[in-house]
């Protein structure tokens, strides 16, 4: 079957790989499409620390069910389905206590373990989540919306709070889509204008441009001078991991779910002047399950979000032009069937 693997940083090409076998609980998927997203393009260009090469990329995965293990339900044959791409021990202090996105030891397709952009991929029933209802290419959405969502449940949006949203990319889109499914008001900050549209069509009833240089008293002025009752940061940058602080309200609760190593000086006395409660949010868990839910429901339309479709043959061209210009693209999604 065909597959795209980085050989190496810089180097993206369509491969031979032998097809998948099934082992006990597993389906056979024939893939249908597969988003691209930061974390592929890491692999790309050399910056993502968890990745050995060559790997084949690919988590963000749907498709149809098209054979199953013997001791699986031979009712998923033919289910349209999108992919929970994570895998955990089950042994350590996360797992232990019922949060396997957290996992010490997580495998993520096509990050520490081989992914799905192939013809076929052979997957753990248990992480399917199925929709008659979907596109396919919706569900290939369904993984990248819940990474959002799992910020919008660990930091316990209610309709009675006002949500800001620091950076409105995939993983910012779907933390707004997720709190406005929830009612809560949506304010999205992001210096990127198209961005910042595509966070009013996804729920927010406000935005800031990060550059202006009022921005944070444009927020205080949507709050009526108290700060946003959450804060989730989505960009993965100092600054906003900074400003998230500075700006959430008295009592506030604060999600980080953007990627930043290295140390951030904060002004740590306002930790405990606010008495801010601060969550880290890394995956997701069952929040797939609530994306389809929210898809079905028609609230949103989760293909907005593309920018670029190619096919699988055109994908190692599609990550040349991403990686040169990272700004000018927003998600691919690969049509593999």
């Amino acid at each position: 079957m065909r597959a795209l693997s980085v050989e190496a940083p810089g180097t993206a090409v369509v491969v031979e790989r032998a097809e998948p076998t099934l082992a006990a609980g597993e389906a056979l998927l024939r893939v249908a499409y597969v988003g691209l997203c930061g974390t592929d393009l890491g692999t790309f260009t050399g910056k993502n620390p968890l990745v050995t090469y060559p790997r084949v990329i690919g988590h963000e995965i749907s498709g149809t069910v098209v054979d199953v293990a013997p001791d699986v339900d031979r009712a998923w044959l033919g289910a349209r389905v999108a992919v929970n791409p994570y895998k955990h021990c089950g042994e350590c202090a996360a797992c232990v206590i019922g949060r396997p996105n957290a996992c010490r030891r997580n495998e993520t397709l096509g990050v520490q373990r081989e992914g799905a952009l192939a013809d076929l991929a052979a997957v753990p029933v248990e992480r399917l989540v199925s929709s008659s209802r979907l596109s396919l290419d919706a569900l290939a959405l369904v993984e990248p919306f819940s990474i959002g969502m799992h910020a919008v449940v660990r930091t316990g949006v209610t309709a009675a709070d006002t949500v800001l949203v620091l950076g409105c990319g995939g993983v910012g889109t779907g933390a707004i889509a997720a709190a406005a499914s929830r009612d809560a008001r949506v304010i999205g900050l992001d210096v990127d204008a198209g961005k910042r549209s595509l966070a009013r069509e996804f729920g927010a009833s406000a935005t800031v441009d990060a550059t202006a240089a009022d921005a944070a008293r444009q927020i205080t002025d949507l709050t009526s001078g108290e700060g946003p009752s959450v804060v989730i940061e989505a960009a993965g940058s100092p600054a906003t991991y900074r400003f998230a602080l500075e700006i959430v309200a008295s009592g506030g609760r604060i999600g980080y779910i953007g990627w930043l190593k290295g140390d951030v000086p904060l002004e740590a006395r306002l930790i405990v002047f606010k008495e801010v409660t601060i969550f880290g949010s890394r995956n997701a868990t069952d929040e797939l399950a609530a994306v389809v839910q929210m898809f079905e429901g028609g609230r949103v339309d989760p293909l907005r979000v593309v920018t670029d479709r190619v096919s699988l043959e055109a994908a190692p061209d599609a990550m040349n032009r991403w990686a040169a210009a990272p700004a000018g693209i927003g998600k691919i999604l690969v049509a593999v069937d």
